[in-house]
Order: C-alpha cells, then sequence, then structure tokens
C-alpha cells in the first residue's frame, strides 16, 4: 500500500492536542477543538493520543495527524503505539502518521523497530514517527525505516532520566547523522525554543503542554503564587 510523502513540510510547527485522562479536557469533542483552534492559527499538523480523539480530531481538520496510543503493558516500558495492533487501531481512526516508542526497550509480542516500522507501512499504508530518547536509537529508528524520528522520549526513560528537555545536543547529532527528517518534541515552552529547534535543523517542531496544556499551566502559576504568599 502507498502513502504519500512529504506530510510534513520543512519549519513546520505541530502541536501536540492531550489532556490527562482525570481532566474535563480529555474529551474528544475537546480535544477536536484544540486541534481546530491550531490549525487555524498556522499549525501545519497535530499530535493525538486514542483512536476516539484520533477520529473526533480527523472529522474537524483535514492535515496530517500523528496519530498514537498510549498503553500501559505490564512487564514492558514502552507505552507509545507499543504493539502493531495498537497502530492498526490508530490507523482506522484516522492518523496519517503513526507514532510509535523509538527506544531501544523491549516491546511485547517480539516485535522489533525492523519488523514493526516496515510492517506499519507496507500494511497499513502510513508513514511512521519513531520516538527516541538516545542517538544510538535514532539510529537504529532511521535504519528500520521511520519516516521521521522525534526526541519525544529524552528524559523520560532510565536512560536519560537524569536530563532535561528540551534536548538540543541530541537534536544536534540527529541532524548530522540521520538523512531522514528529525522533529524536535519535549520541553518546548517558548517561540524562541522553537525557532532554535528549526534553527538546529530541526523539520518540525511539536508543541503541547506550552499551548494546550492547561490543567499544567493553572497548577504551575498556581504552586508560584502559593510559593510567593508563603516566603
Amino acid at each position: 500500500m502507498a502513502y504519500e510523502k512529504n506530510l510534513i513540510p520543512p519549519q513546520s510547527l505541530i502541536v501536540s492536542c492531550q489532556a490527562p485522562v482525570d481532566s474535563p479536557l480529555h474529551h474528544p469533542i475537546v480535544i477536536a477543538a484544540m486541534a481546530k483552534a491550531a490549525i487555524n492559527q498556522g499549525a501545519v499538523g497535530v499530535r493525538v493520543d486514542t483512536p476516539n480523539h484520533v477520529k473526533a480530531v480527523r472529522e474537524a481538520i483535514t492535515q496530517p495527524i500523528i496519530g498514537l496510543w498510549k498503553q500501559q503493558i505490564p512487564g514492558f516500558e514502552v507505552y507509545i503505539t507499543p504493539r502493531f495492533a495498537d497502530a492498526v487501531a490508530i490507523a482506522e481512526a484516522g492518523a496519517d502518521i503513526i507514532a510509535i516508542d523509538g527506544t531501544l526497550r523491549n516491546r511485547p509480542n517480539g516485535e522489533t523497530l525492523k519488523t514493526l516500522i516496515p510492517k506499519i507501512q507496507q500494511e497499513l499504508g502510513k508513514q511512521v514517527m519513531a520516538d527516541i530518547d538516545t542517538l544510538e536509537a535514532a539510529i537504529e529508528a532511521a535504519s528500520s525505516g521511520a519516516d521521521f524520528v522525534g526526541t519525544t522520549l529524552y528524559s523520560y526513560t532510565k536512560a536519560t532520566e537524569n536530563l532535561s528537555p528540551p534536548g538540543f545536543d541530541l537534536l544536534e547529532k540527529m541532524v548530522q547523522k540521520l538523512e531522514v527528517p528529525v522533529i524536535c518534541e519535549g520541553g518546548i515552552s517558548s517561540p524562541e525554543q522553537a525557532k532554535k529547534a528549526i534553527k538546529l535543523g530541526a523539520t518540525a517542531v511539536v508543541v503541547g503542554t506550552a499551548i494546550t496544556g492547561i490543567d499544567i499551566q493553572v497548577k504551575n502559576y498556581q504552586t508560584a503564587l502559593l510559593t510567593q504568599s508563603r516566603g
């Protein structure tokens, strides 16, 4: 099954439209509204979690959707679309690009990057974004055929838990080493940081919390004010 190339143009902004499961924002209608608002203001695409949310967003926009499904599988640390079956559900919901855990950690059903990525591309006709944590993982994902490689899991794995995003150092190395488009995701909290990522060679920047993370943003402001009042 063939799929369209160049879904993400250079120097692009992608907005991650997600919300905590216990938030009132965690509703398909709200997520779709976030996505539509982002597209209306110039974002080239959105990143969305769960089949229900992808389906709702697909009904609201025609621009590219990077879909994923966060799943906690007992005995495994990978959680971003960890199995082919999860990718199938996201593809059927309407995603154009499937985001998967691109780290070197073990994954269910004996799948590996070298088996999972081509299977998604060939059987589902979808592009693949590999979310990685280290340069070694990025190289493995690219060599396995990933269409995009992102810094998404930098600081979220045991190998990188002592590091803080944005992973600009990792981004620079990836741009130098990889021939596939590199996406900077994680910790981008200002337009200036987004510009820096593009200047360093990222094809696109994914921004989530700084734009759509109402829950954590309000909590951060409230915590700061409480700390100030106690001081």
